[in-house]
């Protein structure tokens, strides 16, 4: 089976065709960075106008770098949440009509499902394993018993992860995209310039669960508070030691989360998953096996959609034309593994 994967659900058009949801034939990802860029920050109404420009051509290079043609597809896979929804309703709406006129079944995937899928593509997984999804709009952990089978069992109370790196990035003008130029300029700066607090999270949250909202106030109003006096309050030592706090907040989880489980294998997806220190840390506990997709496969892309797709599609798990965009991750609610 070949599948096309549509994904819009924020600021990168992308089509894939993926064979067997195994092989990537090609994996085309247009970037808006550049549109975005004078704002500090995907702007909904141009990221939506601009998929709607992008998306004909996209599809068209994906099935030409494939080497296939339109009608040697089986079927057709497509981001329909969560998401900015005007963006979503471009794929989704493209990739109903194009079904349709090819006489094709169509399905829509979960975009978060759809990054827990990407190492996939690249190695060979058993289940189960503890996954850890860290991206500009998600920071999740769960237990993974299958494609479609996630058990949650922590996330954020507010700020995503890769959010908090967005705002610190854009009000010290660090630079565009905000994780990237920060683990940029991290490398160049001192992780003990700052002593950025942890979250200290009231009774009744979960014990898994994430807070950035703390951190981020604290990077941005309070910065003199929590400076090394030996340190000076460069970007760089910001951007470090900043870069040190975000991730060691959800690795504190994550930590949890194993010991618990007893499960040591951890499959990472997400934008962040592309960070430089947590790859490197997480990579250095020889105690666990740990799987990142390519750096190509954590930004969104449509390659995860449809190797994920393949597996519905595989079981005649099909959707129907009024299938509708939704923005908010709708298999997410507390598990009880463990309190």
């Amino acid at each position: 089976m070949k599948i096309l994967g549509i994904e819009t659900s924020c600021d990168e058009c992308s089509a894939s065709v993926v064979e067997e949801g195994k092989h990537i034939l090609s994996n085309i990802i247009a970037s808006q960075t550049e549109i975005h860029k004078p704002y500090r920050g995907v702007v909904p109404e141009l990221a939506s106008r601009k998929h709607t420009e992008w998306i004909v051509g996209v599809v068209q290079e994906a099935l030409q770098k494939a080497g296939i043609s339109k009608q040697e597809l089986d079927g057709i896979a497509v981001t329909n949440g969560p998401g900015l929804v005007g963006s979503l309703i471009v794929g989704l709406s493209f990739a109903k009509g194009y079904a349709f006129s090819l006489g094709i079944p169509f399905v829509g995937v979960d975009h978060v499902k759809a990054h827990l899928y990407a190492p996939h593509l690249e190695y060979d997984i058993e289940y189960p394993y503890i996954g850890l999804i860290i991206s500009g709009g998600h920071t999740l952990i769960g237990k993974v018993e299958n494609y479609d089978q996630i058990s949650i069992m922590g996330s954020t109370i507010d700020d995503a992860c890769g959010e908090a790196f967005d705002k610190v990035a854009s009000f010290y003008n660090l630079g565009y995209p905000g994780g990237v130029a920060i683990d940029r300029l991290s490398k160049k700066g001192n992780q003990r310039a700052f002593d950025f607090p942890f979250p200290s999270l009231h009774k009744g949250v979960h014990r898994y669960d994430v807070s950035y909202s703390g951190l981020k106030t604290a990077v941005v109003n309070q910065l003199d508070k929590f400076r090394n006096k030996q340190y000076e309050k460069t970007p760089e030592n910001i951007a470090a030691s900043f870069q040190k706090a975000a991730i060691e907040i959800v690795l504190s989880r994550l930590k949890l989360a194993i010991e618990d489980t007893g499960i040591r294998r951890v499959v990472v997806g997400g934008g962040v998953a592309a960070n430089s220190y947590l790859r490197e840390t997480l990579k250095s506990n020889r105690d666990l096996e740990v799987i990142f997709p390519s750096l190509p496969l954590c930004t969104d892309n449509g390659a995860m959609v449809a190797g994920l797709g393949y597996h519905y599609l595989a079981e005649s798990r099909f959707s129907d034309l009024g299938l509708n965009a939704y923005p908010r991750a709708s298999f997410i609610s507390q598990s009880t593994i463990a309190t």
